[in-house]
């Protein structure tokens, strides 16, 4: 199924944090890599899933021993509310309205990175061999084994 075109909102977010990592100096000197997730727009820095963007949210990745302090935050729910996904946010727009809020948030995003694990990226399973064409069974029309006994 093709992917649906993203709405303007959307395009917006994705280009205002585009232009926010854009604008800070990453490790290494790198430039973001971006990639289609969960239906996530995901921005990776050094390899780590840094921020995202899905609709007119704002995906975090942050510390996961602040998790607690974070989820108190107004403008902002947690990724997985099982509570599986540790330092993973979604902030609102009201979360993120001021240049200073914007900026906490890609600030404290861009902090984690450098300690926040990377996951391996998945690789593509290898193309299956061609199955061996079957032998010509020993006497045509006779069925497996496990129907001997029936009679047609």
């Amino acid at each position: 199924m093709p992917a649906r075109p993203l709405a303007d909102e959307t395009l917006h977010l994705i280009d205002a944090v585009r232009d926010a990592l854009a604008a800070q100096a990453l490790p290494g000197g790198t430039e973001a890599e971006e990639r289609r997730m969960f239906g996530c727009w995901c921005f990776f820095v050094d390899g780590k899933l840094c921020l995202g963007v899905k609709g007119t949210d704002l995906l975090v990745r942050l510390p996961p021993e602040r998790h607690a302090g974070f989820q108190e935050m107004q403008g902002t729910r947690e990724l997985s509310p099982g509570g599986g996904m540790q330092g993973y946010f979604w902030v609102e727009p009201s979360g993120y309205a001021t240049r200073a809020q914007w900026r906490f948030w890609r600030d404290e995003a861009l902090a984690f990175n450098p300690r926040a694990k990377a996951s391996p990226r998945r690789r593509k399973p290898a193309a299956a061999p061609e199955p061996a064409a079957s032998p010509a069974p020993a006497h045509p029309g006779k069925r497996h084994s496990i129907f001997e006994a029936d009679d047609d």
